[in-house]
């Protein structure tokens, strides 16, 4: 990792990703019946299963999802070698992750929006609803929001990563990365937030005053703007348009 008086641009950091959520392919379906044991679900079988509330997570890498399903689940095909038995679902399941160390440097040539978030705070709803409307909007332009959780202001993320992760997830459909919690400020400051705060000062100094505070880094990984924690997201938007040379 970088030190943060070394380094020049966002990319030369490496920080700790918590993908807890990833999406293969499809969806392992395990099923049972009376005369076979629990087996995976043949590709060319077709299965309506009755009063079923599947919940499981679905992500585009290092990012997280929610999908239900309720009343149903229909899995396209035919069930021919399997018919006259009886099925019961056993699970339905995505794997979770340990954080991993994600080198910054992916994120060459993206706009990018680092914000420091938390569950319990006034703030949390808005930004959260707003930043979720954000992302799908210009992903695919190559925008890409970072999440940095913190726990440093009335201690309002007090949770595991990982449940801070289902929290994004399940109740504002967050697809965009979020990270292991930091400190923000003080003797254990992640380094990355030193850089940040030092390539772009706060009106009353450099330190973070609060939840999410946001920092807007243009392609080259420089610090563009910094928003105060009251800066509603989308009233970012025409910035963000401007970096990706978007009308």
């Amino acid at each position: 990792m970088a030190a943060a008086s070394s380094a020049t641009s966002v990319h030369d950091f490496t920080v700790k990703v918590r993908p807890a959520l990833p999406s293969p392919p499809s969806v392992s379906v395990f099923i049972s019946h009376a005369a076979r044991s629990p087996a995976r679900l043949a590709p060319d079988s077709e299965m309506a299963l009755g009063m079923l509330d599947l919940r499981f997570a679905c992500s585009g890498g290092p990012s997280c999802g929610l999908l239900r399903r309720s009343g149903g689940f229909r899995l396209p095909n035919r069930l021919n070698s399997l018919t006259g038995s009886s099925f019961s679902l056993i699970s339905g399941r995505r794997e979770d992750s340990s954080g991993k160390d994600v080198d910054l440097s992916v994120y060459k040539g993206k706009v990018l929006l680092i914000v420091n978030v938390a569950s319990q705070c006034g703030l949390t709803n808005s930004n959260y609803t707003e930043l979720s409307q954000l992302y799908p909007k210009y992903k695919d332009q190559g925008f890409e929001i970072l999440a940095f959780p913190c726990n440093q202001f009335g201690g309002q993320e007090p949770g595991t990563n990982d449940e801070i992760v289902q929290f994004a997830c399940t109740r504002f459909k967050a697809e965009y990365p979020i990270f292991d919690k930091v400190d923000v400020n003080g003797n254990n400051v992640s380094p990355l937030y030193k850089f940040l705060k030092s390539s772009k000062g706060g009106l009353f100094g450099d330190s973070i005053k609060w939840n999410f505070s946001k920092f807007l880094v243009d392609k080259e990984g420089h610090v563009v703007d910094r928003y105060a924690p009251t800066t509603s997201p989308l009233s970012i938007e025409k910035d963000i348009k401007k970096l990706l040379g978007s009308s």
